[in-house]
């Protein structure tokens, strides 16, 4: 008797909810063996290939490409003992997969302002019997979205396509479940242009010449959610600082030379990232995080330096971990790597996560500067404008000098301006004066 084993989409990052199915790499009647790739999925991180829990052969492929599917969702039927009559899937052996969760690292959690600090506290040393937490009332949760009703993948990408929301719908099929019919009574008597039929707001469905429609989903739909809920939940303050940078493009110059750089490709966003790292050490607070539901403040115990990099996916802030114990050089080759990585659509989910502070090198772009939005989880981003000759004033003289631009934001409940100020201006001072690091 064949014995029928369901594969689930697993979790593959951090609390992620759904994937899109973007290609499958077998069929129905394929043998495959344990860790063979059978799906490539893309999640609101990145696209990932899922290798095979079992080995078998495929009987059923469970949803289309272009389907977006909710984890623990079953898309893939494998037999085990292709040899029998059919039997009914064993719906108790769906894996659960190990997901690609973000590295571990260390954290210190501290009561909000106002409390007494304790001695390790007033050394600047904190561990996590050092924290005194504060209670308080949290603002009340907003309530949960309802969970996407039972529908069939070919019904989910007809919904999608049509633009009708399946939570809005109440399924006529067995047990609740969403069908076609159901789907298309909504659009057949809708009016065009996004009128509202019987509480499902559909889509527009006429377009002008030349006009085209892209779903939001993917890395698209995770950066738009993620800004939105920063803008409108942490307040954002933004500060600038014009410095010049001359003696940083003179030492990049003579480090292009030096046997020890003689493989590293030096970038200004590799001092930038240095400087913020040395910078972080005496202002803690914009390397930290506002826990809303535990009422404290979250103070990393390292640098997990998220880079804002452009892909053909979309926007993505893969991160370096423990950037703050690396030298100049080690930093400028992980960067290379991890921004290189990133275009290619390679980074891998976990690289993905747990960032505590984020540079937006908006100076590749030849953008003098901008106002950053603060990525959720962290109190500050830092953006790099472009390098230029300006006419500067030194010593008295109007001189051209490389001049640069930085603005920083910061989450004015974790950072205040003094402490924001003194920051900005560390990054600033290291940038001008690259030999002011040995201080620090």
């Amino acid at each position: 008797m064949p014995r029928l084993k369901r594969f689930a989409l697993p979790d593959v990052g951090e609390g992620l909810t759904e994937a899109e199915i973007l290609r499958w790499h077998v069929a129905p009647g394929d043998t495959v063996a344990v860790n063979q790739t059978v799906v490539e999925i893309e999640t609101a991180k990145a696209a990932v290939e899922l290798p095979s829990p079992y080995a078998g052969v495929v009987t059923e492929l469970l949803a289309e490409p272009g389907t977006t599917v909710d984890v623990g969702t079953p898309i893939l039927t494998i037999d085990l003992d292709p040899g029998g009559t059919a039997a009914a899937p064993d719906d108790d052996a769906v894996p659960n997969l190990v997901g690609y969760g973000p590295h571990a690292g260390s954290a210190r959690r501290r009561p909000r302002r106002g409390a007494a600090p304790t001695p390790a506290a007033a050394n600047g040393t904190f561990t996590a019997s050092d924290a005194v937490k504060v209670p308080f009332t949290p603002e009340p949760a907003e309530p949960a979205v309802p969970a996407v009703p039972l529908a069939k993948p070919p019904v989910r990408k007809l919904a999608k396509d049509l633009g009708v929301d399946l939570r809005s719908l109440t399924g006529s099929g067995e047990g609740g479940v969403i069908t076609r019919e159901d789907v298309r009574a909504v659009v057949d008597g809708a009016v065009v242009d996004g009128a509202v039929v019987d509480g499902a707001a559909v889509a527009a469905v006429s377009v002008g010449a030349g006009d085209r429609r892209v779903p939001v989903r993917g890395v698209r739909k995770a950066t738009a959610a993620a800004m939105v809920a920063s803008a409108f939940t942490a307040p954002h303050v933004t500060e600038f600082l014009t410095v010049d940078v001359t003696p940083m493009m003179e030492l990049r110059a003579r480090l292009a030379t030096d046997h020890a750089f003689r493989e590293v490709r030096v970038t200004p966003l590799a001092f930038a990232a240095k400087a913020v790292c040395l910078a972080a050490r005496r202002t803690p607070d914009v390397n930290a995080s506002w826990d809303d539901a535990a009422g404290e403040i979250v103070y990393f115990g390292s640098v997990h330096l998220g880079i804002a990099a452009a892909t053909p996916r979309g926007l993505v802030v893969p991160k370096v971990r423990d950037a703050d114990r690396m030298g100049l050089a080690e930093l400028a080759v992980a960067l290379d790597e991890l921004t290189a990585t990133a275009r290619e659509g390679r980074t891998a989910p976990a690289d993905l996560t747990g960032g505590t502070f984020t540079i937006s090198n908006v100076g590749v772009f030849g953008v003098d500067t901008g106002t950053p939005i603060i990525n959720p989880g962290e109190s500050a981003i830092l953006a790099l404008g472009a390098i230029r000759d300006m006419p500067w004033v030194v010593d008295g003289v109007v001189v051209p000098r490389k001049v640069c631009q930085l603005a920083l934001s910061f989450d004015h409940r974790v950072v205040d301006g003094q402490q924001g100020s003194q920051f900005l201006a560390d990054v600033g001072a290291l940038l001008t004066d690259p030999a002011r690091a040995i201080t620090y």
